[in-house]
């Protein structure tokens, strides 16, 4: 016989999520410090990254602690949010514990508490409450705009918010391969955009660059964007895929207007990478965390422009191997004597960072961070990076096994 009897932590979270099926979004933070409390947990925030990516900010709420955002370098909620693991931090009256919020493999924020005292019954069921709250938050901000207001510290621009809804998300991870990406300036980002898609054993990515600023070049990142993802959709080869958006950039904006572009196609299975350069700088091959080579191949024109049909390239990745992509804004930002940032100093850079321990998500948000603070602290071009990891394991099917 199967016991089906619900049991303490079934009834928990089965209450929290058949109550957030019809609750309006302010009152899930308030329910979720409610039954947090139920298990004798109190002294509940919910923070979530703000859009800079330095700050973990507090959901206002009835019945959660607000207090002053975190920095994500240097604070114990940073670091569980990094390393996309729990945390405890032993205390006179407890224990303060810091639970990532995972929307998959990418993170929301974290869930803080605090209890009088912790095993391993109550830490198996505080990660399965906090993967649930994650699933709830991610699903009510569809409805709301009070969780996008809470990560903003600054004004943002119309152009940063049509981008910014255009990106997917930030990081993602299963045993076979990893992304990353950043955005810079956070809150005027305008033409630079990435998209990726993970469909069965190929990952599909993209990044692009606008011509100009502002407006206008948002608007073009998202016609290229948009043309990439139906390309993909439909099943067209990287050189066709090419062609499409180039028609949908020139048909809808002209032949003075163009987008730079890298479009790849990665076999988890294998590690064959392959992608198709218009006129966007070289990527860089990383290997043992050291740079060991920029990704030369034949290019075309910029999509929009009218060039022949690209090339594809091939590189048979190694297990670990990374690729970083970035736009012309990473390395053309000028420094105070009024020299160009350049690709020897972004080399230096990641095989500085490449030597700190950290996922995906971390390296991505160090190395946008430390581009910036090289650079004198200011972007005054858009400048994008984005990271593929090839991982090569094997799927995790123990799920589909009887």
């Amino acid at each position: 016989m199967v016991d089906r009897s619900e049991g303490f932590g079934e009834r928990l979270l089965g209450l929290l999520l058949d109550r957030a099926h019809q609750m309006a979004p302010q009152l899930i933070a308030p329910m979720i410090a409610k039954e947090v409390g139920g298990i004798g947990g109190r002294e509940v925030s919910i923070l979530l990254q703000d859009y800079g990516r330095e700050l973990l900010v507090p959901l206002p709420g009835l019945r959660l602690l607000v207090g002053e955002p975190q920095e994500i370098a240097g604070s114990p909620a940073g670091t569980a949010f990094l390393r996309a693991s729990p945390l405890e931090v032993w205390q006179a009256d407890g224990v303060r514990m810091y639970l990532p919020l995972l929307d998959g493999s990418d993170e929301v924020g974290v869930l803080a508490l605090t209890l009088d005292a912790v095993d391993d019954d109550d830490r198996r069921l505080l990660r399965r409450l906090a993967s649930l709250v994650a699933d709830i938050l991610v699903t009510k901000q569809a409805y709301t705009d009070r969780f996008f207001q809470a990560r903003r510290r600054e004004r943002m621009s119309v152009a940063a918010e049509m981008q910014w809804s255009l990106l997917p998300p930030l990081t993602m991870s299963v045993p076979q391969v990893a992304v990353g990406g950043a955005v810079e300036p956070s809150y005027d980002i305008a033409g630079d955009s990435f998209d990726y898609a993970l469909n069965d054993n190929v990952l599909h990515a993209a990044v692009i660059d606008a011509m100009g600023h502002g407006l206008d070049a948002a608007t073009m990142a998202t016609v290229a964007i948009g043309a990439y993802r139906h390309a993909r959709r439909a099943g067209i080869s990287l050189g066709e895929m090419y062609r499409y958006m180039d028609q949908a950039i020139a048909a809808q904006f002209g032949p003075d207007h163009f987008v730079t572009a890298q479009m790849m196609n990665l076999d988890i299975t294998t590690g064959l990478f392959q992608w198709v350069n218009a006129g966007h700088p070289l990527p860089l091959l990383i290997r043992d965390k050291q740079v060991i080579r920029q990704l030369e191949g034949p290019t075309t024109l910029p999509v929009g422009l009218g060039g022949s049909c690209p090339s594809v390239s091939h590189l048979q990745l190694q297990r670990g191997d990374r690729v970083l992509c970035y736009t012309n804004g990473v390395i053309e930002e000028r420094d105070a004597h009024g020299q160009p940032f350049g690709e020897q100093r972004l080399i230096r850079c990641v095989n500085q960072l490449e030597n700190q321990e950290g996922g995906m998500r971390a390296e991505a948000i160090r190395l946008s961070h430390a581009l910036k603070q090289e650079r004198g602290g200011h972007t005054s071009d858009d400048a994008t990076l984005f990271l593929i990891e090839w991982r090569g394991e094997a799927a995790d099917l123990t799920a589909l096994q009887e």
